[in-house]
C-alpha cells in the first residue's frame, strides 16, 4: 500500500519541485529581524591564531597526502562529531598523480558534512552550500595559507555551530505541527572542504582542482532513488557559495555570475544591516558606510555587473555541470590581497576584526537562507509572535 501510494505521490513531488525551480529565487526567503543579527554569537577566543578552539589548528602546513592535512581532516571531523552530533559526515577519496610525485598517486580527501530535515529522504532535499578548500601550497615550503585557506574554513564552521540548535528546535517544531509534507520543499546544509585546490607545480587543468573535480564527477555520476525530487547528489546543490582568500582588511567582493546576483545582494544586505546596527568589528579607510561596503555592485542589477573571465577556483568544476555558484573572493580591481601566495599569508597578517565579522555574516546568510528567524539562541519569540504564518510554505506563496 505504501509502495503504491508513493508511485502515484513521487511523480507530482517532482514536477512540483520542478516548477518551484523556476520561479524567483530572490523572492524564496524573508529577512532575518535585527533582533536575530544583533544576538548572533561571535567566535572570540575561537579564533585565536595561537590556542582557538576553531582556527589555530588550521594554521599549518597542510599539503595534500601529507601528515599535516591529516591533522586538519581530523579537526574537522573531531569538531563536528563533538560539536555537531545531529550532522552526517563524509570523506570522498581520490588519488591522483601530480608534477612532483615522481609518478606516485597522491591521496584527496573531501569532507562533507551535512544537516537535513530529519524526515526527508536524502534525494528529495535541496541544500545550502559552503565551501572552502583546505589543502596549503606546495611552495614555498611552510607557506600557511591563512586567507588561503584556513580562515574560510573556520568562518563556515562557526556559522554551522552557531545554527545548529536553531534548526532543532525549527525542525522539531514543523514536526510537532504537522508540517511534513512532502509535497512541501524540503531545505538542508551542507559544508564541503575541499582537497588539492592549489597547483603543486603550475597552474593548469590536470594541476589544481584535484578534489573539486574528483567530487564533482563522482556525484554527477551517482543517481538517487527513482523518483527522488532530485536525480544526483550535485543536482541537489541549491547554491554553492564558495569562500576564498577571506582574511584580509577592507575586501572587495564582486558579482560574478548574473544568475545569482540575488544572492550576492542579499549577502551584501545583510552586511549593510549588520554595519548599521554596529555589529562589526572592521571598517573601511573613511567614515563614509559606502567605502566600508564589502560588496561594491550591490546597487546593480544582474544586466549590470561586469562581465568578469570566470577566476579559476574549486566552483570550475561544478559550474560546468549547471551548479549554481556564488563566488565569494577577495578580488578587487587591484587583484588579490598582498599577502596572496607570498610566506606572509600567515596568522599573524590575519585582520582578526574582519575575519570575525566574515563569520558573523556567514551566519546570517545561513540562518537567512534555512529561515531560522524566531529559532536562533537569544532571538526566540514567543509562539505565534514574529513568526510568518505559514512560513513552512514560503515556496507556495511567491
Amino acid at each position: 500500500m505504501y509502495s503504491a501510494y508513493r508511485g502515484l505521490l513521487a511523480p507530482l513531488l517532482s514536477i512540483y519541485i520542478a516548477a518551484l525551480c523556476l520561479l524567483a529565487p530572490g523572492n524564496a526567503y524573508q529577512a532575518i529581524s535585527d533582533a536575530t543579527l544583533e544576538s548572533l554569537p561571535r567566535p572570540n577566543e575561537d579564533f585565536d591564531i595561537h590556542n582557538g578552539a576553531i582556527l589555530s589548528p588550521i594554521l599549518r602546513t597542510r599539503v595534500s597526502g601529507t601528515p599535516g592535512s591529516t591533522a586538519v581532516l581530523n579537526h574537522f571531523a573531531d569538531f563536528f562529531r563533538t560539536s555537531l552530533p545531529n550532522w552526517k559526515i563524509e570523506f570522498q577519496n581520490s588519488t591522483s598523480k601530480t608534477p612532483v610525485s615522481n609518478g606516485k598517486e597522491v591521496p584527496f580527501v573531501n569532507f562533507i558534512a551535512s544537516r537535513d530535515p530529519p524526515w526527508a529522504a536524502a534525494g528529495d532535499v535541496g541544500r545550502l552550500t559552503l565551501v572552502a578548500h583546505y589543502d596549503s601550497k606546495y611552495e614555498p615550503e611552510g607557506f600557511i595559507g591563512a586567507i588561503d585557506s584556513a580562515a574560510p574554513c573556520a568562518m563556515i564552521m562557526h556559522a554551522m555551530r552557531s545554527i545548529d540548535t536553531a534548526l532543532t528546535k525549527k525542525w522539531e517544531d514543523m514536526r510537532a505541527q504537522g508540517r511534513t509534507n512532502p509535497l512541501d520543499e524540503q531545505k538542508g546544509i551542507q559544508v564541503f572542504f575541499l582537497d588539492g585546490e592549489e597547483a603543486f607545480k603550475t597552474w593548469s587543468d590536470t594541476d589544481s582542482l584535484y578534489g573539486a573535480r574528483s567530487l564533482a564527477e563522482q556525484w554527477d555520476s551517482e543517481v538517487n532513488p527513482a523518483m527522488s525530487a532530485y536525480k544526483t547528489p550535485l543536482s541537489s546543490i541549491s547554491l554553492f557559495v564558495l569562500l576564498d582568500l577571506l582574511g584580509s582588511k577592507n575586501p572587495t567582493i564582486q558579482s560574478f555570475f548574473p544568475t545569482t546576483h540575488w544572492a550576492y545582494k542579499k549577502l551584501a544586505a545583510l552586511e549593510h544591516r549588520l554595519r548599521g546596527l554596529k555589529q562589526f568589528k572592521s571598517s573601511g579607510d573613511s567614515g563614509d558606510a559606502s567605502s566600508r561596503a564589502w560588496f561594491p555592485h550591490a546597487s546593480k542589477n544582474e544586466h549590470e555587473i561586469p562581465h568578469f573571465s570566470s577566476i579559476q577556483d574549486d566552483h570550475i568544476p561544478f559550474m560546468k555541470r549547471g551548479v549554481e555558484i556564488l563566488h565569494v573572493i577577495d578580488a578587487g580591481p587591484h587583484g588579490f590581497p598582498a599577502v596572496w601566495h607570498r610566506m606572509e599569508d600567515d596568522g599573524e597578517h590575519l585582520d582578526m576584526d574582519t575575519v570575525e565579522d566574515w563569520s558573523l555574516l556567514f551566519t546570517a546568510f545561513a540562518a537567512e537562507w534555512m529561515e531560522l528567524e524566531g529559532f536562533m539562541p537569544g532571538a526566540e519569540t514567543t509562539p505565534g509572535k514574529n513568526k510568518r504564518s505559514g512560513s513552512y510554505q514560503a515556496k507556495t506563496e511567491l
